[in-house]
């Protein structure tokens, strides 16, 4: 619905999902488009110039490309995206991701371990709270539509508390 919103033409890529077994390929190839394990990236991906994303594997860490990674789209083909790291040590950095064969993981409960082939990146407009564990963040807001607290914890409303001895400490 967000890249709807973009006034350029967003564009899809389909990965390509290999069984490791190449006996359990025509049986399992459907199933596989459907899987989102975590770590890889989706089946179908996505992209719009000028959309953040988000890296999702180390590819090279000497220049900033690591998982985590913030990124600005700038153009796609076929094979590669052209991006801009958008916060960080190597803000501004242009570089280029490819599509890359990465293997889902060993110690999840997938019976069918499969290589799915496909850029590293993921659309992203938030970030959830392990994903954020390390980054830097200059301000951080919270927007409580409903309370945060069930089954009786608390009443209809959250409260406002701000610790003075936190932000003191976090100025010097």
């Amino acid at each position: 619905m967000l890249l709807a919103r973009f006034p350029e033409e967003s564009k899809t890529f389909i990965g390509i999902d290999d069984t490791i077994e190449p006996h359990d390929q025509s049986q399992f190839e459907d199933l596989l488009h459907r899987l989102n394990p975590p770590g890889l990236p989706p089946y179908k991906v996505t992209l719009n110039q000028n959309c953040p994303i988000i890296l999702l594997r180390n590819l090279n860490l000497c220049d900033g490309l690591c998982n985590g990674t913030r990124l600005t789209c700038c153009d796609f083909k076929t094979h590669v995206v052209s991006a801009n790291i958008s916060v960080g040590d190597f803000k501004n950095t242009h570089l280029f991701i490819p599509k890359i064969p990465l293997l889902s993981s060993q110690d999840e409960k997938m019976h069918i371990p499969f290589k799915r082939t496909q850029f590293p990146v993921r659309v992203f407009f938030a970030m959830t709270i392990n994903k954020e564990q390390g980054q830097t963040l200059d301000f951080v807001g919270v927007y409580l539509r409903e309370p945060v607290f069930s089954h009786g914890q608390g009443d209809h409303y959250t409260d406002n508390i701000v610790y003075n001895e936190i932000i003191q400490k976090a100025t010097l």
